[in-house]
């Protein structure tokens, strides 16, 4: 079954009309969210707890900036736009206390809400907007006239939750770019089985073998990076703009017929069982118990991942390639900042 597309013509702003909203966090996508909701006609507020480096960046930008508390309390729809692990406790501490019956939760991801972390009370509508891109292409799409498109999902509440959902949307440009209702339970698993089977661990670990097979067989490590690392972004865009078929109609005949007769090879059945164990996991709640005991424990095994990782020689080759080629920007990367600490000052 085809999913439904919203656009435009489907949301009326107007339900935004006379309400308040609060926007927890400035991060990338919270001040993306803020600054176009503002724009787009809104009565926008952020709250942040004392000592954020954020408090003058949104003073800057016009913002009325409120204690988190103070925030929810003054607020008619509250957007959580912190790091999955800080939720729990700010909204413990500062959102469920503040909360007023009829007000509305907005998420950005499912993950607290679908596997209990956070369980709002009964009479607080429970809504997703969630932007299939980065905040800062949200605000640049947005200033141009266009849009990110989006997913929406209703976990509590019904046709007035579905309104502001998608008035929401609406006011970030999402309805430019369409919007595709979900649930909560869709959202959270799919995004964690693509981030940990493809997007990030799935081609993490795919590069690596890659790179170390080249060096081990005796290849120049340099010349393995261009090979299972540099060009990787080139084939991505292709992807990107055209899907698979596109990509392959770009590459060599050569490329292609590589792309079909040893692909299968690398990614086997075997690669395919293991990500539906993964997906198991997932949907299980095994992943998020691990998670969460490791975010209470302080994060241990992953600033040791990190670490080890930050170590190896591909990290080391590519920095000095990197080095060489002034139109790639730089990012230098604090291997001692908190877990998800760059999603919000």
């Amino acid at each position: 079954m085809s999913a439904t597309v919203y656009t435009d013509k489907d949301a009326d702003l107007g339900v935004l009309s006379g309400k308040t909203i609060a926007v927890l966090g400035f991060g990338s996508q919270g001040h993306a969210h803020a600054l176009n909701l503002k724009e787009s006609g809104c009565k926008v507020i952020i709250g942040l707890y004392e000592g954020s480096k954020s408090i003058p960046v949104a003073k800057d930008l016009g913002f009325e900036v409120l204690p988190t508390a103070e925030a929810v309390k003054k607020a008619d729809i509250i957007m959580v736009s912190l790091p999955d692990m800080k939720q729990k406790a700010v909204y413990e501490r500062d959102i469920a206390p503040n909360l007023k019956s009829g007000d509305t939760l907005v998420f950005l991801h499912g993950l607290n809400i679908h596997f209990n972390l956070i369980v709002p009370q009964a009479d607080i509508d429970v809504i997703m907007v969630a932007p299939k891109g980065p905040g800062h292409t949200v605000r640049s799409q947005f200033k141009e006239g266009k849009g990110v498109p989006a997913l929406i999902a209703i976990h509590q509440g019904g046709d007035k939750a579905r309104a502001i959902a998608l008035a929401w949307a609406k006011g970030i440009g999402g309805t430019r770019g369409g919007v595709i209702e979900t649930s909560f339970k869709e959202e959270t698993e799919t995004d964690l089985f693509g981030e940990q089977a493809v997007l990030c661990g799935g081609v993490s670990a795919l590069i690596k073998a890659g790179f170390e097979t080249l060096v081990e067989a005796g290849y120049q490590p340099e010349m393995a990076y261009f090979e299972c690392c540099h060009e990787m972004k080139l084939i991505v865009d292709l992807i990107n703009q055209s899907g698979l078929s596109g990509m392959r109609f770009s590459i060599s005949d050569t490329a292609e017929w590589g792309d079909y007769v040893s692909g299968p090879r690398v990614v086997t059945a075997e690669s395919k069982k293991a990500m539906k164990q993964v997906l198991t996991e997932i949907q299980d709640g095994t992943f998020v118990k691990r998670w969460v005991a490791e975010h209470e424990a302080g994060y241990p095994e992953f600033f040791r991942y990190r670490e080890e990782e930050s170590k190896t020689q591909i990290e080391q080759v590519g920095a000095e390639l990197r080095s060489l080629m002034p139109w790639i920007q730089k990012r230098k990367v604090d291997k001692n900042s908190s877990a998800q600490a760059s999603y919000i000052a």
